[in-house]
This record gives structure tokens, sequence and C-alpha cells, in this order.
């Protein structure tokens, strides 16, 4: 594949925050993102992870009726189809002009409950794992969960953890920022929380927690707490952790390309 040129003043990166497909749930907005990925060209794409639900392997609704019936091939196969929706339109557009961006997919953490079933059932080893969904076919660099990922200075990680306790930073964008001292995004928590912090040195750090890329509600936050921003970031002119922040909803997305 032809990569992206690079921009003299910084790259523009696609950060895509997680998608959470599951049976069931709306997927079109895929393709609008890949619709708008391929007319605006990043030479960077970010997916945060969190893109196959994987609630067949979920230990909050175990042994609950919202357990029942759920299928692990069924998840795979919904996470892939809407994956071949993001996709096509950059294969489109990779046939007809030869561009085609530097791509990274974070492992999150509702991927690698995979993982943690197979350590917990070892008869499984080797029968489900990563290699069930389709992002090397679709040529993503994949990123094992929480090993984050540095691109012109940002550092990408499904979320940022305490080296102390293994568990999530908390708090607000400007109290991790202040806690890590470097340009991070994260996904994970359904908000868009921003901060920037100028030094003294010309240096900027920017932060940026952005964890919601679906149309569907979640039952489990309530009729109150799926009220929340959701969409793609677009970052111009990316150098040195530095770069110009553009919020792009689905709202606008729906209007534009459906």
């Amino acid at each position: 594949m032809t990569r992206a040129r690079k921009h003299p003043y910084g790259r523009k990166h696609l950060v895509i925050p997680d998608t959470q497909v599951k049976p069931g749930v709306p997927t079109e907005h895929l393709e609008w993102i890949g619709r708008y990925a391929a007319e605006k060209k990043p030479d960077v794409i970010v997916h945060l992870g969190d893109h196959w639900d994987m609630p067949s392997l979920s230990s909050y609704d175990k042994n609950t009726r919202a357990a029942e019936g759920r299928r692990y091939s069924e998840d795979i196969q919904a996470g892939n189809d809407a994956m071949d929706l993001l996709m096509a339109p950059l294969y489109r557009e990779y046939n007809r002009s030869g561009w085609w961006p530097e791509m990274h997919f974070l492992i999150g953490n509702h991927e690698q409950r995979i993982e943690r079933h197979s350590n917990a059932h070892p008869e499984l080893h080797g029968k489900v794992g990563y290699q069930d969904f389709n992002l090397w076919d679709h040529y993503w660099k994949v990123h094992d969960f929480l090993v984050p990922v540095v691109i012109d200075g940002v550092a990408y990680s499904h979320y940022w953890a305490n080296p102390m306790t293994g568990k999530p930073y908390g708090g607000a964008a400007h109290t991790r920022l202040k806690n890590l001292g470097f340009s991070f995004t994260m996904g994970h928590q359904q908000v868009k929380d921003i901060a920037e912090r100028f030094l003294p040195n010309g240096r900027v750090h920017r932060g940026l927690v952005v964890g919601a890329c679906y149309q569907h509600d979640e039952d489990y936050k309530g009729p109150q707490g799926n009220r929340h921003w959701r969409g793609v970031i677009v970052k111009h002119e990316v150098k040195d952790g530095d770069y110009n922040l553009m919020e792009v909803s689905l709202d606008f997305l729906r209007r534009r390309y459906s």
C-alpha cells in the first residue's frame, strides 16, 4: 500500500473512539466514517479499541437473563462486518488515487475479554483469540492491550493505568495530563474531555479522553448516562505532541453521508 504523504508542518490524524459493535446495533456510521476518511485523506488513522464489544464474554451479565442466547461467533461476525463497512471506502479511494493511511488499532478491554476467557478455559487456547478479528486482513497495525503507541509525539492507549494499582487513572483530563506529563489520547470512557498545558519551554502537552463512536444507547448507563458526545476527532498539524483539534460528530456524518 502507498503511504499518505507527510506534511512539513505535521501530519493529520483521524481518531476513531470506541465503536462497541455487537449483534443488533446500527453500524452504518462506520461507512460514513470511511467515506469521511477517504474524502479528507488523513495521514494516520488510530482506532482507540473496543470495536468488538464481545457481550457474550461479559462477566457483568453472566448468569442473568441478559446473557441468554449470546454467542461468541456472532459477536466476532458483527464486528468483522462493521470493519468491512469502515474499510470499503478506503479501498475505493486507494484504487482511485493511491492514497493509503498509516493505521493503528489499539486492543481495548472488551477485545481483551477473549484473552481473559481463554486463560480461564485452557481448553480453548488456540481455538479463540484475536486471530478471529479481520484487522490484519485490512492492514491495521495491531497494538496489544495498554501497550502505548507514540505517533508524532502523542501517546495513544485504550486507557492509561495507575502503575501502583493497575486501574485506570481517574479524574478529569487536566488531572491525568498533569499525572502523566506528556501528550496523550485515550478512549474507554464515554466522554469528550480535553486538556492542554503550555510549558515554559514553548512545548504544549495535550490530553484527550474520547470514548464513544456508536449510535446505540447502552442499557447499563440508564436513561441519563447516554447523553454524551459521539463522533470522531481530527488532529491537524500533529507534531511533537501538539496539534489543532477538530470535532466531527456522528450527527454531522449522518447529515453528510446517509
